[in-house]
């Protein structure tokens, strides 16, 4: 019987080597085009990514409902992958379903009646907790909050001091010592004991529906700017509740504030702390009517080193307050429900 005829040698290996090479590329190339081909066919994780953020808000925060259809976290924000809608159809769709506190009414008639597994729950206010009721019927209902609490899921402050490379400072003309726009009055607050004891001290232009000379929107700005020094009161005094006062009325005009509200140190973790003046500074409120009195130019100029380094930014769209809720989305704890709202509020 013949010996058989040796094959030739191959830089494969072993006779065969190289078909099995070939054929596991050509398998392996069209596995990767069926996926190209037909993406849904992937992993539901990665279809998941590519999806965007649906969030529903069950009822807008503000009386005038603004445009939310398209794009809109990305058109004006540059916010991706995030969608708004305020359809309600959409529940079983949606990822997040927004609660503005003011909207909610006591008891829980008013809530979806049903919650798709995984979908969070966030409520929303930009309310201090003494003007915020009914907090009591909302326990174990919430996923997240989002208020202008520093501590919140979702931080969404009345204002913030933005780096600003222009280096310059603009001070408006003066021609008064101090105004405070005010429409709500209540003898109770804090701040109408402060205002009537200092009051007698020096004088204030006081404007606002509760003294009878309101100010329109774009005359706001324009008043307040002409005065040395703006009483930027709160309504009510609680951890992080900073207002427009601050920020708008004051910071923004180009005066210097006087503040009444959390402690200083609080005030320092949002501004400068030689860009205002507090209240709790003096001894007296004597004491504090003499120092805006008496100030000279040069140590009143110093009140505005900020502007060298910083512009204020104010957020007053909601929808830029909510489109934030998709920035923070992959960094938020999931499956957790807040047992006692009003606790936490209230801390």
């Amino acid at each position: 019987m013949p010996r058989a005829l040796p094959l030739p040698w191959s830089p494969w290996g072993r006779p065969g080597v190289k078909t099995l090479v070939i054929a596991g590329v050509f398998v392996t190339t069209l596995w990767n085009l069926r996926c190209f081909l037909n993406p849904s066919n992937g992993s539901r994780e990665d279809s998941k990514h590519i999806e965007p953020l649906v969030v529903l808000v069950w009822e807008w925060p503000s009386k005038q409902v603004p445009n939310v259809s398209g794009d809109v976290c990305h058109e004006l924000y540059g916010i991706t992958g995030c969608w708004l809608t305020t359809e309600r159809q959409l529940l079983h769709r949606a990822n997040v379903v927004v609660f503005p506190h003011a909207r909610l009414q006591p008891g829980q008639n008013r809530l979806p009646k049903e919650r798709p597994p995984g979908q969070n729950w966030v409520w929303v206010s930009l309310e201090s907790p003494s003007n915020s009721r009914a907090l009591a019927g909302w326990n174990q209902t919430f996923n997240w909050v989002m208020t202008y609490r520093q501590d919140s899921d979702i931080f969404i402050p009345y204002g913030k001091l933005v780096p600003n490379r222009s280096a310059t400072m603009n001070i408006p003309a003066k021609t008064n010592l101090v105004s405070w726009v005010i429409s709500n009055y209540h003898r109770t607050q804090k701040r109408a004991e402060v205002y009537k004891n200092l009051s007698r001290y020096l004088h204030v232009n006081v404007y606002g529906k509760a003294n009878n000379r309101p100010l329109c929107k774009d005359c706001l700005l324009p008043t307040t700017s002409k005065s040395r020094f703006y009483l930027a009161f709160e309504n009510s005094i609680h951890r992080d509740y900073i207002t427009e006062k601050l920020w708008r009325n004051s910071l923004l005009a180009g005066t210097v504030p006087v503040v009444l509200g959390p402690p200083r140190a609080n005030y320092e973790q949002f501004i400068p702390a030689d860009s205002f003046i507090h209240v709790d500074d003096f001894n007296s409120l004597e004491e504090l009517a003499t120092f805006l009195k008496t100030m000279n130019s040069s140590r009143y100029h110093r009140f505005f080193a900020w502007q060298r380094r910083f512009s204020v930014k104010l957020y007053t769209d909601w929808r830029e307050r909510i489109c934030t809720i998709c920035t923070a989305y992959p960094h938020l704890p999931r499956g957790r429900l807040y047992p006692d709202l009003q606790s936490w509020f209230n801390s």
